[in-house]
């Protein structure tokens, strides 16, 4: 049976979903980011798949939303929305150090993976920390100040003022360069990283993923633990063929879940033969 408890870590709301009969082992950690406007609640499907493969899965909400709300509305989001990324970036680090000094999770299997705004702070977060053992973005971007920029851009071609001069957003893009992998790809350091992108979303571009993908398969060739699953006439949503990619490509990557598999595949050709 599958549990989701609702806790709290240094005052960031969380559910942590994780079989019960697992409830106080130490287990590969998945930490699963919300997208934006969101909240934690809505990533339950993913958490249980991923719970059922053996991990202990943390969804935490980011600030300003779920139970953080503070009553903000989207344009005020908006102007708030690389802030909530880099916060966003620090505290996952937190919840990290939560579950491994409690010793339900091993510092050795931990994976960060998130959808929209989730992707984009898993991103940053490779910039950051080495304790990432495997990674995947569902409609992310590595490029901050290239799609900060178009953000802005689009936010003026739908009337809204943004409460900052010229002078101040440039700043405040340039400000985002640490946490920028597209500037920093050696920052990958060869660990697994799958990318989810419908060519179709308006809302994050498939180009900015689509295009650092590329340039790591150049550098890094065939031998590189990189896949990027493209459909073509998705929009802005995760379909289930991402969701269940997210899903297999930890279990894959990540310490005992992959051992696990290995010895289910091989009992089950001892078994047949």
């Amino acid at each position: 049976m599958v549990v989701i408890r609702k806790e709290s870590v240094n005052s960031i709301p969380i559910l942590e979903v994780v079989q019960e009969k697992k409830l106080v082992e130490k287990l590969p950690l998945a930490i699963f980011v919300h997208g934006f406007t969101s909240a934690k609640e809505n990533n339950l499907h993913i958490a249980y798949l991923l719970a059922e493969r053996g991990f202990r899965v943390v969804l935490p909400d980011a600030p300003y939303h779920g139970e953080r709300d503070q009553g903000l509305g989207e344009k005020e989001l908006s102007g708030r929305f690389w802030d909530i990324v880099i916060k966003t970036i620090h505290e996952v680090n937190t919840i990290k150090d939560f579950y491994v000094a409690g010793g339900l999770a091993s510092p050795s299997e931990i994976g960060l993976a998130g959808t929209s705004m989730g992707g984009i702070v898993t991103l940053g977060a490779l910039t950051q920390y080495d304790w990432i053992g495997a990674a995947v973005s569902l409609m992310g971007s590595p490029s901050y100040r290239d799609m900060a920029g178009w953000q802005v851009d689009e936010l003026r071609k739908r009337g809204y003022q943004l409460p900052f001069t010229d002078e101040e957003l440039a700043g405040r893009i340039d400000a985002l360069g640490p946490y920028d992998l597209s500037l920093q790809p050696e920052k990958v350091g060869g660990r697994p990283l799958l990318f989810w992108h419908g060519e179709a979303d308006s809302v994050v571009p498939h180009r900015y993923a689509w295009e650092f993908y590329e340039k790591l398969m150049k550098e890094s060739g065939e031998t590189a633990e990189i896949a990027f699953v493209s459909e073509k006439h998705a929009g802005h949503k995760v379909t289930q063929k991402g969701t269940y990619a997210l899903v297999d490509w930890f279990a894959d990557h990540l310490g005992r879940t992959k051992e696990s598999a290995a010895k289910e595949e091989a009992a089950v050709e001892l078994f047949n033969s």
